[in-house]
């Protein structure tokens, strides 16, 4: 197949179309991993410009309501994952619920690695006010968390990170897309300010 200008492929572009939404339709399903876009590029031999095209057209077709799977992306790498709303069916399917409600010490846990990371755990531990250590084993667990170094103080206490699996299970591209604190501490004081009238 010849390597093809944005130019070149506009010309052709209708006739081509749907066989690139196929072939790369079937390159993310036989992956089953997220492929990044100029992995994707140079299978299908497009430029960078046409590939990203291609993908977000593909993307906007599985929001569709009647389509069971989404094309997602996360820092320039794409996967075909399933919608949320149907997670209840193919729990039963695989007999497993992997994606269990998180606790409130968990998402405790998760919101302050999220915002602060790198993090360690005692500074978890002094934020939350509690200990800690259950809420991070079942976050990396559920592989919402990973260690990602070691302090360099005493004791070399480890680091905490989210991971890719964290931006899947909130819907997040990036780590740029987590709501602003100031959002917070706004609706909080808001909050405080109604309960004092």
């Amino acid at each position: 197949m010849k390597k093809y200008s944005i130019d070149q492929l506009e010309i052709n572009e209708i006739s081509n179309k749907n066989e690139y939404f196929s072939i790369i339709e079937s390159l993310l399903f036989v992956s089953g991993e997220p492929l990044n876009l100029k992995n994707i590029a140079d299978i299908i031999q497009c430029d960078l410009k046409y590939t990203n095209k291609l993908l977000k057209e593909m993307a906007a077709i599985y929001e569709d309501n009647s389509r069971g799977i989404k094309l997602i992306s996360i820092d320039d790498n794409y996967q075909l994952v399933t919608k949320p709303h149907n997670s209840e069916y193919i729990e039963k399917l695989l007999k497993t619920n992997k994606r269990q409600s998180l606790s409130q010490a968990s998402l405790e846990a998760l919101a302050i690695i999220a915002y602060k990371q790198p993090v360690t755990r005692i500074d978890i531990d002094e934020i939350r006010g509690v200990k800690s250590d259950r809420a991070i084993v079942s976050l990396h667990e559920k592989n919402l968390i990973k260690e990602c170094g070691r302090l360099e103080a005493p004791g070399r206490p480890i680091l905490y990170g989210t991971t890719e699996e964290f931006l899947r299970y909130f819907n997040l591209s990036n780590l740029e897309e987590l709501p602003s604190l100031d959002n917070f501490v706004d609706s909080f004081k808001d909050i405080t300010e109604e309960d004092e009238i």
